[in-house]
């Protein structure tokens, strides 16, 4: 297949470089989508651990609150001296890790006990978050304020986390409050691996950043809520999402978890810089490999194709040489027999005339003896190109019969048509006026006998042919240089011809 159809084998490698590529693409997509679940599952992962440590230390930080609160509705408790009743509040609260300061203050916000000094700081708190929404709302519970710098410096950031105290009628009574430095978070950040241009964040469910990694204190406490980032956590889905980072222009994906119980919000975001980094060097790795695969075997596919291409030609020209007369470039008897078969099947099978017409160069020994053989030769190469120029149509076949004897193949073509050619050959080949010394008519002239199926039914080519040769006989027999039609006679076997036209 292959052989006859060269162009196949470039298909062919063309089709395989496809499939190459179309594998090596599938595989690289593959691993693409195997670095970024990684990066998925680690980011998720920190963000679990970081929102499991922070719930543990913020209820161990309520319950140190709450026990405060307990303790100041015990009549009990009030009823102790001033310095034990201050340790019985506060004794709880040294669980909590990274704690501040606990305050206790009265319903005007002035401090009345302070975990850290006794007697008391001189400090309002009435303007505090945490202290307005106890005091405006019954109902608020622990309520987790916005950041804020103390005294002590702005590297002790501050959170404070409140419950309200209330009077036996229910009446506002002050508010408990806790501060957590926000240190707390940046140790929790610091001791994982998130790549290069990795971010850890947390934020209070309103959008205020409470921590960030990397570490900006000018960021603590903006309000991120505007930020396409923070739109997105609200309708995030559990395995998150990519985005632009508010702060920096990154690209990252986000995995988000809110703490529960609290309105916290923790994300920890993979750079897509540092999940397909990697992965870039791999894919440009097998890409590389894969383009000079492809590039090869489509050169090798183009190679095989030309070497191909010229095995046909050399095919071609060794059945042309084969079947092509050396000295008349007509085609040879053997060649001629090949032919003759197919068109003999092709009339059987259409119903089709088919003519043969035999062609003798007149008197040519005596040419031979007068003129030599070199003349001869060249005399036979003029009458076969005489006789070729007359077989123009594709299935005509004109071929070197044997010696100075020619023939012509003439499908589709019945008897009138086939001696009205045979006379054109015959007068073409006396036009070209080669002296012959030896004949009466002094040139090279030549006798046709035609035969054709619609005369009798033959029982193939080769009794077609005899049919030929006996009118070509008979036109030899009658002086040459003339055409004879074959005639059937009485009797079958003994063929007969009848001579149709002759020189003038």
């Amino acid at each position: 297949m292959t052989t006859r159809r060269p162009n196949t084998v470039l298909a062919i490698g063309i089709a395989l470089a496809a499939v190459l590529t179309l594998v090596a693409a599938w595989v690289m997509a593959q691993m693409r989508h195997d670095a970024l679940a990684s990066a998925r599952a680690s980011a998720s992962n920190m963000a679990l651990l970081f929102e499991r440590d922070t719930a543990r230390n913020f209820d161990v930080y309520a319950l140190s609150l709450q026990a405060i609160v307990d303790a100041f509705d015990d009549p009990r408790i009030a009823a102790l001296p001033a310095d034990i009743r201050e340790n019985v509040l506060f004794d709880r609260s040294t669980t909590a890790k990274h704690l501040g300061a606990i305050f206790v203050t009265n319903a005007a916000g002035d401090v009345v006990f302070d975990s850290r000094s006794v007697p008391p700081r001189a400090l309002n708190l009435a303007d505090r978050d945490f202290f307005i929404a106890q005091r405006d709302s019954p109902n608020v519970g622990l309520f987790l304020g916005r950041p804020f710098i103390p005294r002590d410096g702005p590297q002790n950031a501050t959170i404070g986390l409140s419950r309200r105290l209330s009077n036996p009628d229910g009446s506002f009574a002050g508010v408990v409050v806790g501060t957590m430095r926000l240190d707390y978070f940046q140790q929790l950040f610091s001791g994982v691996d998130i790549g290069t241009n990795g971010a850890v964040l947390l934020a209070l469910a309103d959008g205020t950043l409470l921590m960030r990694r990397p570490y900006d204190p000018a960021l603590i406490g903006r309000n991120i809520a505007g930020s396409s980032l923070f739109r997105n956590f609200a309708h995030a889905q559990a395995d998150g999402f990519f985005n632009v980072g508010p702060v920096d222009g990154v690209r990252r994906w986000y995995t988000l978890r809110r703490v529960r119980g609290y309105p916290l919000v923790f994300s920890v975001a993979v750079a897509a810089e540092d999940i397909y980094r990697e992965w870039r060097v791999r894919a440009w790795i097998i890409g590389t490999l894969t383009a000079f695969l492809d590039a090869s075997l489509i050169l090798l596919a183009v190679m095989f194709m030309r070497q191909l291409r010229r095995r046909r030609a050399i095919e071609a020209e060794l059945r042309m040489q084969a079947g092509t007369d050396a000295l008349t470039s007509l085609a040879n008897r053997r060649a001629f027999e090949s032919r003759a078969d197919h068109e003999w099947a092709r009339a059987r099978r259409s119903g089709s005339p088919l003519s043969l017409a035999l062609i003798d160069v007149d008197r040519f020994k005596l040419y031979n003896d007068h003129y030599g053989h070199l003349a001869g030769d060249d005399a036979l190469a003029a009458v076969a190109q005489a006789l070729g120029a007359h077989a123009r149509r594709a299935a005509d076949c004109a071929a070197r019969y044997g010696g100075e004897e020619f023939v012509l193949l003439l499908p589709d073509t019945g008897e009138a048509q086939a001696l009205a050619l045979g006379e054109k050959v015959r007068g073409a080949i006396e036009a070209l006026a080669r002296p012959h010394a030896g004949s009466p008519n002094g040139v090279v002239t030549v006798s046709v006998g035609v035969a054709c199926t619609t005369q009798r039914a033959f029982g193939g080519w080769r009794a077609l042919t005899d049919a030929a040769d006996a009118a070509l006989y008979t036109a030899k027999r009658s002086g040459g240089n003339r055409v004879a039609a074959w005639l059937p006679t009485a009797n079958d076997d003994v063929p007969g011809a009848k001579v149709e036209r002759r020189s003038g």
